[in-house]
């Protein structure tokens, strides 16, 4: 799977407006409005006057609205994937990267909460091919991710009776969840939840 990237491209880099780019203006201005007042509230032109700028250069990137709730989702998928392969590259027990990766996909999705809250709230408003880019990419990282259980029951860390499959799904059940229960008045940060979630897992897989 190639992450998702916005629509359009252009051979030189995106012109700025006020120190953001055009496409990073469009996207902030849309997950704004879709939060208040929902995706299919929202037009085209809200965003663009949001954003401060043309609709001509909102298609110059995007070619719909659809395409900018796509790419609310998929730069949180990208920036998740990009660290998933920086944690599975380490030179560190097996375990530790485990427990790291999954402290980090917890952390970084409730850091990114309003954004999944919005995305699953309107999948059902993406076109079939946008869907099935975005299992693709779901789909990637969760194949590293089990990857890294694989190695640690060959290595003996963990359980080899495990299912990795289910133990993977059972875990980003989970983690798909969040966005139903999270609270950022609640007593624990981001990264404690994200700590707790890995220590959970790994004490289901670890072999002894």
């Amino acid at each position: 799977m190639a992450p998702a990237e916005p629509v359009r491209r252009l051979g030189r880099p995106p012109s700025t407006v006020d120190g953001r780019t055009v496409p990073e203006r469009l996207v902030s201005a849309a997950l704004r409005l879709f939060a208040e007042k929902g995706f299919e509230g929202t037009s085209v032109q809200d965003v663009v006057t949001a954003a401060g700028v043309t609709k001509g250069a909102m298609y110059h990137y995007f070619g719909s609205k659809e395409d900018l709730l796509h790419e609310i989702y998929a730069r949180v998928l990208r920036m998740q994937m990009e660290r998933l392969e920086r944690v599975a590259a380490q030179d560190l027990p097996i375990a530790e990267r485990v427990h790291a990766a999954a402290t980090d996909v917890v952390a970084t999705t409730i850091e990114n909460i309003e954004s999944a809250t919005i995305f699953f709230r309107s999948l059902h408003q993406l076109g079939e091919a946008q869907q099935r880019a975005v299992r693709r990419d779901r789909r990637r990282y969760h194949e590293l991710f089990r990857s890294m259980v694989v190695a640690g029951q060959e290595a003996g860390a963990f359980r080899a009776e495990v299912d990795p499959e289910l133990a993977v799904d059972y875990f980003f059940g989970s983690v798909h969840h969040l966005p139903m229960w999270w609270n950022p008045r609640g007593r624990l940060s981001g990264a404690e939840v994200g700590r707790s979630f890995a220590d959970l897992f790994l004490a289901g897989i670890t072999a002894g």
